[in-house]
């Protein structure tokens, strides 16, 4: 059964849309973290069950990020979500630090993917479904500079400055970058 809760953020209302699931920790996996004016935004569907008890650890995880004490998510994501191909870049997601960030056309190169591709790759990082929790705030342009966020780039800027991630005004970011 699909599963919702709203949490309160710095980002605005965010909507948590889950599985319940008897091998999930806490019995919910998560579908979807979105939030209001998102691009492609999950919206409370009919038959959904509104289940805040559901949702009580990633709340907590949530939290804690916003608060500045935690640093990496520990999220059980529901099976079958995405392309084999969206769950390669996601999984890159998945593995960028925080307070770091990557080039979209690194993470075509992390994945073997050619420079071709760093197109499609921007693609499958426009449509992760689960913002914040799978960083792809962490991902900018070759040149430093922020480039588009499903959540807009306000609150692409916020998250980065949360995590004290320094993005190159300038120069290559085809590396690491972050505090030093």
């Amino acid at each position: 059964m699909t599963v919702y809760a709203t949490l309160d953020s710095p980002l605005g209302e965010l909507l948590l849309v889950g599985e319940e699931s008897a091998t999930a920790k806490g019995g919910t996996a998560l579908v979807s973290l979105s939030m209001p004016g998102q691009k492609g935004a999950a919206a409370v569907r009919d038959g959904w069950r509104r289940a805040p008890e559901a949702f009580e650890e990633i709340t907590r995880q949530l939290r804690s990020y916003f608060g500045g004490e935690l640093t990496r998510f520990e999220i059980e994501y529901a099976p079958g979500t995405g392309t084999a191909f969206q769950r390669q870049v996601w999984a890159e997601l998945d593995a960028i630090p925080y307070g770091t960030t990557l080039s979209y056309g690194e993470i075509a190169r992390r994945i073997g993917a050619s420079s071709v591709k760093v197109r499609a790759v921007g693609t499958a990082i426009g449509r992760n479904p689960a913002l914040v929790v799978r960083p792809c705030h962490r991902v900018i342009g070759s040149d430093g500079t922020l480039k588009g966020y499903a959540g807009g780039l306000e609150r692409k800027e916020h998250l980065l400055g949360l995590e004290g991630a320094l993005v190159a005004a300038s120069g290559s970011a085809d590396a690491l970058v972050g505090p030093h």
